[in-house]
């Protein structure tokens, strides 16, 4: 058969990884894989590959590299990386430099320096074997993404302007001048942070970007920086800490993580410690009718990898309420990719076995968009949102308190004010509420169906809305 391309989508941190093989000769190699790396295992066994290449695009900020965990599995493999730029790690690697050839049966891979987003990034080109020179496609990593490009601002402002300035010539001196045809295979998709309003298609080609993707329209490298520095999302806590465990390697785990189950009692007393950070993973729905006193809600949805890593102390043990004890393993790959493996129990039996042992629970009521526009006027509305989302349209008379921001902002407001708390659909909001709930706000509500209700119920807003 030949040539084996997958694309592997991890939701919540919009990431994608890839696994290029050939199956006559039994090979392949994986790009920018995440920490729960059975899933490549996986995929190379239903294909009968071996896994011998592991390429790292760049040093991520957005996510814990599955590189060492990946290659601590496979005996054959090699990790394969920049040393571009002043990068280096603290684990072994073999330096890629621009221009280096891998061949995986008829495909060839060609390492193209292409840094701006960081220092050292490079992208890799696919080709044929018989067309080296005429690559099919393109694995952009963090570099040039769909509808935009890598933000260059990761390394402070300090390095902002040199990184934006050679992001302007990898747009220019590199991507465009590639042919039409070639495929663009980037590394995030819509809703990561590290790049500015990411497209929502997975793939793309360099025509369609050429004529359509703003970060590619400037001739001048000063308007481009201004363009590239004042449209960056905010820049995510965890980031920072993100890279110096990339740089130096992701301890191995050699499989997930052990949480051990605690009866309720246990359970009570390990909260009781108080070294410990109690997270509810449930729906909001759930949290709401009845929930622990002190726990913060981060639904067990993909999204929970990055509000983790915003909101969570990565030297606390985290101890778990499930929906079911049975998602245990699917919550713990969430913590998993932002670098949370310290786990002190989860509670067995979930909410029923708290309520069956006669031990407190608090609540947190949930109001409609109907009721929020009836009682309005006598309330605080925060609205937890992006800048971006807020600039975009918001509930007239709702104060922007951008939840990362949230514990902070909110001392500046009553705590016996009856409070409501949106976002875009409830998620968020409901975080938002558990985190009030924890400042001492004494009358919060969560708002299910948030923005994306009150838009279509009709009701009266502020600002410009993004259709």
């Amino acid at each position: 058969m030949g040539l084996i391309f997958e694309r592997i989508q991890t939701d919540g941190i919009a990431e994608l990884s890839y696994l290029v093989g050939d199956d006559s000769e039994g090979v392949a190699a994986v790009f920018d894989p995440t920490p729960d790396v059975e899933k490549y295992l996986e995929l190379a066994r239903e294909n009968n590959l071996s896994i011998t290449h592991i390429f790292e695009t760049h040093i991520h900020a957005d996510l814990m590299s599955g590189a060492r965990e990946l290659c601590a599995r496979v005996d054959s493999a090699k990790i394969f990386a920049s040393h571009d730029g002043g990068a280096r790690y603290g684990f072994e690697t073999e330096a890629v430099r621009d221009g280096d050839t891998f061949t995986l049966g008829s495909t060839v891979i060609t390492a193209r320096h292409t840094p701006g987003h960081t220092p050292e990034h490079m992208s890799y080109e696919l080709a044929e074997e018989d067309r080296k020179k005429k690559p099919w496609g393109v694995l952009t990593g963090d570099s040039l993404f769909v509808s935009s490009a890598g933000r260059p601002d990761l390394l402070g402002s300090g390095q902002a302007k040199k990184l934006a300035k050679q992001q302007f010539h990898t747009l220019r001196d590199y991507f465009l001048q590639l042919p039409d045809s070639v495929m663009i295979h980037p590394a995030h998709g819509a809703g990561s942070p590290c790049g500015a309003d990411i497209g929502d298609r997975l793939q793309s080609t360099i025509g369609y970007e050429r004529d359509s993707n703003p970060f590619l329209q400037f001739e001048d490298v000063k308007e481009f920086t201004d363009y590239a520095l004042s449209t960056a999302p905010p820049v995510p806590t965890y980031y920072p800490r993100m890279k110096k465990i990339n740089a130096k390697g992701p301890e191995i785990v050699g499989n997930l993580p052990r949480v051990p189950g605690l009866p309720p009692k246990a359970f009570k007393e390990a909260i009781a410690e108080k070294e410990n950070v109690l997270i509810d993973t449930r729906t909001m729905l759930g949290f709401g009718g009845g929930h622990i006193p002190g726990a913060l809600n981060i639904g067990g949805s993909p999204m929970l990898s990055i509000w983790a890593g915003w909101l969570l102390d990565p030297a606390k043990p985290i101890l778990l309420v499930l929906e079911k004890d049975s998602g245990l393993e699917s919550i713990v790959k969430y913590f998993i990719r932002t670098g949370y493996t310290n786990f002190a129990g989860y509670l067995v039996g979930g909410m029923k076995a708290w309520d069956n042992a006669g031990f407190a629970i608090e609540r947190v009521p949930q109001m409609s968009v109907h009721d929020l526009k009836k009682a309005k006027s006598k309330m605080q509305i925060f609205d937890v949102r992006t800048p971006d989302e807020w600039k975009g349209g918001h509930i007239q008379g709702a104060h922007h308190l951008f939840l990362p921001e949230l514990r902070k902002k909110a001392a500046n407001f009553s705590k016996k004010k009856p409070t409501a708390v949106y976002c875009d659909s409830g998620y968020r909001a409901s975080i938002g509420t558990s985190i009030l709930k924890q400042e001492g706000f004494t009358d919060v509500r969560n708002v299910p169906g948030s923005w994306q209700a009150w838009k279509k119920a009709g009701f009266q807003v502020e600002g410009k809305i993004k259709k």
